[in-house]
């Protein structure tokens, strides 16, 4: 059963957005979504730009316990944020010293793509694992930060078949309960079934397109503002 918060959470279907709803289910913690509709500006709109002023997903906000209200934004701070007050067992976040968890997540931080080289820097770093993820001895926020870009790592043309270690990882996640629920977060996670199509190519190529009018779209109404 999901441990009771006040936790709301703002986010779409993107790798920095499903992380932290795999982190909430990881935690085992309820919580509200809140669907942002980033193809209408919606992170634009005043009331989202009263809980995160840079206008991007993901958001959160939470209350403590002497009533006042927090919010968050930024995926990274927002997983350290969840782990630092709940995860009182230790279960996602790592025992290991000097730092070796905020080094591997920075890997990626909350950018929007993740350089191709860093598939194989992530490769090693499983090959020397002695459990199978990237730091200590079990699944991390480290593991979580970088999954949702590595299961999609086809739309930036990288073929994990290359990197094995990395491949088993990226499996092994997937099997992960609580990876299985918050992946579909607002919406189906659709990058399984895409993996297989054999008309991805056409379909990666058309939303990539999409995109681009999206973000022309959105600079033209902000350039009006």
């Amino acid at each position: 059963m999901a441990s009771k918060s006040d936790i709301h959470l703002y986010t779409t279907q993107t790798p920095n957005g499903i992380k932290i709803s795999i982190t909430l289910e990881e935690l085992g913690l309820s919580y509200e979504v809140h669907k942002v509709d980033i193809s209408k500006n919606t992170q634009k709109e005043p009331w989202f730009l009263e809980i995160n002023p840079n206008g991007r997903i993901p958001a959160l906000t939470d209350t403590f316990t002497d009533g006042e209200k927090i919010r968050l934004f930024e995926s990274g701070s927002i997983q350290q944020y969840l782990v630092d007050r709940y995860d009182m067992i230790q279960s996602i976040r790592s025992h290991t010293q000097g730092g070796q968890e905020s080094t591997m997540r920075s890997i990626i931080g909350s950018s929007s793509s993740m350089p191709a080289r860093l598939y194989s820097v992530l490769n090693t770093q499983l090959e020397k694992s002695t459990s199978g993820y990237l730091v200590g001895d079990r699944c991390t926020i480290a593991d979580i930060a970088h999954w949702g870009w590595v299961t999609s790592a086809f739309y930036s043309g990288v073929d994990i078949e290359e990197f094995p270690a990395l491949k088993a990882w990226d499996e092994r996640m997937e099997k992960r309960p609580a990876v299985e629920k918050g992946r579909h977060v607002p919406d189906p996670h659709s990058i399984g079934a895409l993996k297989k199509d054999p008309d991805r190519e056409a379909k990666i190529k058309a939303a990539a397109e999409k995109g681009r009018e999206w973000v022309q779209a959105g600079m033209k109404a902000d350039a009006k503002k």
